[in-house]
């Protein structure tokens, strides 16, 4: 392959003029600067990125520590994210961590060995995480994705007591009285813990005593054992589920139980993926925004880089309605 040099004298300019015109474009006039990209293109030429980046002290990288990607919140939030990143020349280097606070350590660790300029962070406990603490007294600007952290970090979030509380109301309005929330192994993440708060919060305002939590042995998925000895002995008539493949789940295993979702059961979901659109019955849940979210996160990192303080942000949700759930249509204007 040819070097910088071959290209800058086929294009007819110096050594030094070829080199701005890849490492800052804008400083090149554009007749000159197009002559350069074509001798590159003649010559199969492509720019040392490394070498620019040694050199400016910046690698134009964001670190991504997800707790998955079978999630598709995550997939949502990722895709948004890449998008907003590429726009402003950055690109994102990502790890998962399957909720394990361990990982999350080794894989915060990892990506600062390679320079990257900043991080995004959904851990398991934001409050209760060590990793956090260290991070808030090193010089990398991170911000931390749905959680509401009671620490001064940076962060983007919606309110996830509020919305779940917001749900219960909905469902208390169209009739329910018995409703139960499902969630994940031993409420895992600070988010659902909110989420079973506002839920909680929702009843007891209503006059009535919120029915004990439906632990499920995994985060995202329903168990079949677990939803016949709990409905047995609650009979709830709805169920509020801590995220939406969580509760897309729990509707096949009641509807494989021969139960009719919403007739029997009313199903509410929190997320807002695409793919609760999509199924039968399509998905009522409590939508996060998540395009929005991702792109905040990039620009809540690249303002942080310029020396702004960290911010909170926090974004409204909003409840889907969908034919899981026969709360009325009216009572979501």
């Amino acid at each position: 392959m040819a070097g910088l040099k071959q290209v800058a004298q086929q294009a007819g300019v110096s050594r030094a003029t070829a080199a701005r015109a890849f490492a800052t474009p804008e400083l090149v006039r554009e007749s000159t600067r197009s002559r350069i990209f074509e001798a590159a293109d003649a010559l199969n030429f492509r720019p040392n990125r490394l070498a620019q980046q040694l050199r400016q002290q910046s690698t134009r990288l964001i670190g991504v520590v997800l707790p998955s990607l079978l999630n598709p919140v995550f997939a949502e939030q990722l895709h948004a994210m890449e998008q907003a990143a590429r726009e402003q020349g950055y690109a994102l280097l990502i790890a998962t961590t399957d909720y394990c606070a361990n990982r999350e350590r080794d894989m915060v660790e990892d990506l600062l060995r390679q320079r990257v300029d900043g991080l995004v962070l959904t851990v398991a406990d934001a409050d209760g995480s060590e990793l956090l603490k260290r991070l808030a007294a090193e010089s990398t600007p991170f911000a931390l994705a749905y959680h509401q952290p009671s620490q001064p970090y940076a962060s983007v979030y919606v309110d996830n007591h509020q919305g779940m509380a917001t749900a219960t109301r909905h469902l208390l309005k169209a009739g329910h009285t018995k409703i139960a929330m499902v969630t994940g192994p031993a409420l895992q993440s600070d988010r659902a813990r909110r989420r079973v708060d506002g839920y909680r919060a929702a009843m007891r305002a209503h006059g009535l005593t919120p029915l004990p939590v439906i632990e499920m042995p995994a985060h995202t998925a329903a168990c079949a054992s677990v939803m016949t000895e709990q409905w047995t002995r609650l009979s709830p008539t709805a169920l509020l589920c801590s995220n939406d493949l969580l509760a897309i789940s729990v509707i096949g295993v009641l509807q494989r139980s021969g139960y009719k979702v919403p007739d029997d059961i009313s199903v509410v979901g929190f997320d807002g993926i695409a793919l609760g659109e999509q199924l039968y019955p399509s998905l009522c849940t409590v939508v996060q925004p998540i395009e929005q979210l991702g792109r905040t996160l990039i620009a809540e990192i690249l303002a942080q880089l310029e020396g702004d303080a960290p911010r909170h942000h926090c974004l409204a949700c909003r409840i889907r309605p969908g034919e899981s759930s026969n709360i009325p249509l009216e009572s979501l204007e």
